[in-house]
């Protein structure tokens, strides 16, 4: 019964992506607050050191079976977890560390649009009306939310370094997604374990500097329970969830999703920390919830 289920939801890819972006928006709202307690080398490289640790037993034998396959496609593996796995997560906390969370969200906003066209430049993927206009009226959606309902706060808005990092991040990922075409015929377990042990591997250096030249890790029970969440939920279970999303429905459908992040922080936020439900929330989310309808729906349908 409990391997039906799962192989059930492993195959809706609508249920993998949502719950992916759910654990992601708790990613960015984690990353901000605790930018004092750790610093951003540190949270990304413990992350993937622990993610890698525990899916390392479960991935074993698939990576017993797939090294042949692995060692011949080395040079694009590598590639996908440097970007998307070290390089992404890396840049994204660093930017927390100068910028606010509202200015992190109107950048990753761009995100499906970033993806829609590095997709068309390097695969040349074409973007349907219907597919630009869910982009077009979820955005509209996402800035409503943050902007609180009047657009015009998004003039008042000043960007800075943390801005530009966030961005760089974003940009990382959506080569990262358009590429996810070019993973080699592994199981998912061996491709999560290889990437996750890239993404280490590429930040290792970073985290030494970190840690030597600038400040340190404080071993405490905030820390402990935050590599914890980014480790288990927007690492491992969102990577493996994302990975297979974007298998089964394409990389620009499956990118429209991101703009799902922004509003389950605001959710998050409504519930955990009693923020007030308004009338521009409402709008805004049933703008978002329209336009990733619309451009996440099957060619024709």
């Amino acid at each position: 019964m409990l391997s039906r289920l799962a192989s059930s939801a492993y195959a809706n890819a609508y249920l993998l992506l949502v719950l992916n972006m759910l654990f992601w928006s708790g990613n960015f709202v984690l990353g901000r607050g605790v930018h004092e307690h750790i610093p951003p080398m540190a949270l990304s490289w413990w992350r993937w050191v622990v993610a890698a640790i525990i899916v390392a037993p479960f991935a074993w034998r698939p990576l017993k079976h797939d090294w042949p396959v692995i060692r011949k496609n080395l040079p694009i593996l590598f590639f996908l977890g440097a970007i998307g796995v070290g390089s992404f997560n890396t840049f994204a906390y660093l930017g927390l560390n100068y910028t606010t969370a509202i200015n992190a969200l109107v950048v990753q906003s761009c995100g499906p649009v970033l993806i829609a066209m590095t997709s068309f430049l390097i695969f040349k993927d074409e973007l349907s009306r219907r597919q630009a206009a869910g982009i077009a009226i979820s955005m509209i959606g996402v800035l409503s939310v943050i902007c609180r309902g009047d657009l015009g706060l998004l003039t008042t808005l000043t960007f800075n370094k943390g801005d530009g990092f966030v961005f760089t991040a974003i940009l990382l990922w959506a080569f990262y997604t358009a590429y996810l075409r070019k993973r080699p015929n592994i199981h998912w377990l061996s491709y999560t374990a290889v990437t996750f042990f890239v993404g280490a591997l590429v930040v290792t250096p970073f985290y030494a500097v970190e840690h030597l030249m600038v400040r340190q890790v404080q071993p405490t029970l905030v820390t402990f329970l935050a590599v914890a969440y980014v480790a288990i939920f927007p690492g491992l279970l969102a990577y493996i969830f994302f990975n297979r999303g974007v298998q089964l429905i394409g990389s620009t459908r499956a990118g429209v999703f991101l703009h799902l992040v922004p509003l389950f922080g605001t959710l998050l936020a409504i519930g955990l920390l009693g923020e007030e439900l308004r009338l521009f929330h409402l709008t805004g989310f049933a703008l978002i919830l329209l336009g990733v309808w619309l451009a996440s729906r099957k060619p024709g349908a």
